[in-house]
């Protein structure tokens, strides 16, 4: 393979926003706990170390990669973290691609080949996907960060 891709994204777990503010509010609630509890008991300094562990637990999940989307060839690989099995579409058998939202819902948890009701969904953070369509209905969901240029990428790769 060569080093260039049509396209490439990678997808981070800690990068939504929502987690992001429930982690800080409940650091927060820890140091508050800190502050109120300082004369009364000796457990001070557990709520200190908790709310210091959520923030460098933060911090690491900023840079901990959930998935990598490429579109090179034809295809769109998308490989996990770790010992995720590595999925590959092949856009011979899309017939159709459309943007669209997510999910409505405001709180959604980042998923990586999740099958459900005839599509299999991967999301991370954000409310855009890329819906694909194959021949026998099933439905692919990407979650991204760039859906108009992976829409125009997928639409070129199928063109050539």
């Amino acid at each position: 393979m060569s080093n260039r891709y049509a396209f490439f994204e990678k997808q981070y777990i800690g990068r939504d926003y929502i987690r992001i503010c429930i982690r800080l509010v409940m650091a927060a609630f820890c140091f508050a706990a800190y502050v109120y509890e300082r004369d009364r008991d000796n457990t001070q300094d557990l709520f200190l170390i908790v709310g210091f562990g959520i923030i460098g637990v933060s911090i690491l999940l900023l840079f901990l990669i959930q998935y990598k989307t490429t579109i090179d060839r034809k295809k769109i690989i998308i490989d996990g973290l770790w010992s995720a099995k590595k999925v590959e579409i092949d856009l011979n058998t899309i017939v159709k691609v459309r943007k669209d939202i997510y999910s409505n819902y405001l709180f959604n948890n980042p998923v990586y080949n999740l099958h459900r009701k005839g599509s299999v969904r991967f999301y991370s953070s954000g409310k855009d996907a890329v819906v694909l369509t194959d021949r026998d209905g099933f439905e692919y969901y990407i979650g991204t960060q760039r859906p108009n240029e992976m829409y125009l990428v997928i639409q070129e790769e199928m063109k050539n």
